[in-house]
């Protein structure tokens, strides 16, 4: 096993909200969406737009990461959410938005930005470090409640976030709903209990 190519490095980080120090607010409602002091850097036409997408481009935030590591740029969160629902990785009917679907995600992230990505399904989380050996990232779905890993997820996925690298049986990850900075960044969590949040399934990034 190469262990270097596993091993966590400097990887920029955003949150799926504007206000990343307001996420525990804007988790418990007492901050709503359309309120968030800092919503237009998302590239929102106005506040209604970026409430109605912010709880669910976190798969858009992990784009973010892996564009600023890659090329120190990091296109606003809906710029990119734009253009995947263009691809048909996002489905909005009427209210509702349906995604992120990961083929045309996959084709997205080909044809924008030069990106070379695999979807994976059917695995464990002790498959991820041997998926991170042939890849740069890992794109996995997760149950949000990954937050707060005492506990215990009422199911798995619905949420996404970038794991980046591992160690010693330990992935290390960033989450773009992370509700303070130790859920957020740079977060470590041995591979069983990343798997009791984990459907089993992401998007890996190749080199």
């Amino acid at each position: 096993m190469d262990d270097v190519a596993h091993r966590p490095r400097a990887v920029p980080c955003f949150s799926q909200w504007e206000s990343p120090d307001r996420a525990e607010d804007i988790l418990s409602g007492a901050l709503a969406l359309a309120d968030d002091p800092n919503w237009a850097r998302s590239g929102a036409a106005d506040a209604a737009e970026y409430a109605r997408w912010a709880n669910h481009v976190c798969g858009m935030a992990c784009l973010r990461m892996v564009l600023a590591a890659r090329t120190g740029d990091a296109p606003p969160v809906l710029e990119l959410a734009r253009g995947a629902t263009e691809h048909g990785a996002y489905v909005v009917e009427g209210e509702a938005i349906r995604g992120l679907i990961y083929a045309p995600f996959v084709g997205f992230v080909r044809a924008r930005f030069g990106l070379s990505a695999q979807i994976v399904t059917g695995i464990g989380a002790r498959g991820i470090p041997g998926v991170l050996r042939g890849a740069e990232f890992f794109i996995a779905s997760v149950h949000p409640s990954i937050r707060r890993p005492d506990r215990d997820p009422p199911a798995r996925g619905g949420h996404l976030v970038l794991v980046y690298g591992e160690e010693d049986g330990v992935l290390i990850f960033h989450n773009p709903s992370g509700h303070h900075r130790a859920s957020r960044e740079a977060v470590a969590l041995p591979v069983e209990t990343f798997d009791r949040f984990f459907a089993g399934r992401g998007i890996a990034i190749l080199p």
